[in-house]
């Protein structure tokens, strides 16, 4: 048991649910990535398990990753911690279920996009609202393609726009609209998918489905991690982004 993670085990540990989160927004920094990390580490030695259903504590999952820890003095701690816990989460070899509820974005969005299948309340808004602030988001840019083809990530991705779940669903994205609380629908949806189902077949098989994303994330993310650092963040207008949200104020562009 962790301050920012809950593990609740079910069906004689086939399945956990795993909730994270205290605050408002679930706020994805450096503290919780290390709980996540914590969590997804215990799971890959847990012999018996077969999915995981990810959800955030309370009305929303996740505002996103901390945009304080974007800025030049933690941005590389805070990516790199990012690219550690998605690859614990594609090594534990476990089915991912999120359980998306309320506000989905940035950060938030990337961590339930790594996963098997989405579940989303009927209000869930899901969105890269990076470019927004003057960034961009390098994990979204390697994962989203995968899940949703390039298209639709470009459009997530560089338009920064939010969409419904309904839109999420009819682009790919959402796999299904809960008519109750999500996780109770992806529990239930694991439950029949995967009982009966021998525990360690069901890993191979995640570990194969897998590999191409599991590749990707390994070899493309650390270059856009690059561009990103030595490129982005030498800019005027990407700090400029952070701080005016920070100190919420419209952003002053130089476009440079």
């Amino acid at each position: 048991m962790d301050d920012l993670v809950r593990v609740t085990p079910l069906d004689q540990g086939a399945l956990w649910r795993v909730t994270f989160g205290a605050s408002k927004g679930n706020i994805i920094d450096g503290a919780m990535m290390a709980a996540l990390n914590r969590t997804f580490l215990d799971a890959a030695a847990a012999p018996g398990l077969k999915a995981v259903c990810l959800e955030g504590a309370g009305s929303h999952f996740s505002f996103g990753a901390s945009v304080r820890e974007h800025l030049p003095d933690e941005v590389r701690d805070m990516l790199e911690g990012l690219r550690r816990l998605v690859l614990h989460m594609l090594d534990s070899h476990v089915v991912l279920i999120a359980a998306v509820r309320g506000q989905c974005l940035g950060g938030g969005l990337e961590l339930a996009s790594v996963c098997h299948r989405i579940v989303a309340s009927a209000e869930a808004r899901l969105g890269q609202p990076e470019i927004t602030l003057g960034v961009f988001a390098p994990l979204a840019s390697v994962v989203l393609p995968h899940r949703i083809g390039r298209p639709r990530a470009e459009d997530l991705c560089l338009t920064g726009r939010i969409v419904t779940a309904a839109e999420a669903r009819d682009m790919g994205l959402v796999d299904d609209i809960a008519a109750g609380d999500p996780s109770d629908a992806a529990i239930a949806w694991a439950r029949a998918a995967f009982t009966g189902r021998s525990a360690s077949s069901l890993r191979l098989a995640v570990k194969a489905i897998r590999a191409p994303l599991t590749a990707a994330v390994r070899e493309q993310l650390p270059a856009l991690e690059a561009l990103y650092l030595e490129e982005l963040m030498a800019t005027h207008d990407a700090a400029e982004g952070l701080r005016a949200f920070l100190e919420k104020r419209p952003p002053a562009w130089r476009h440079a």
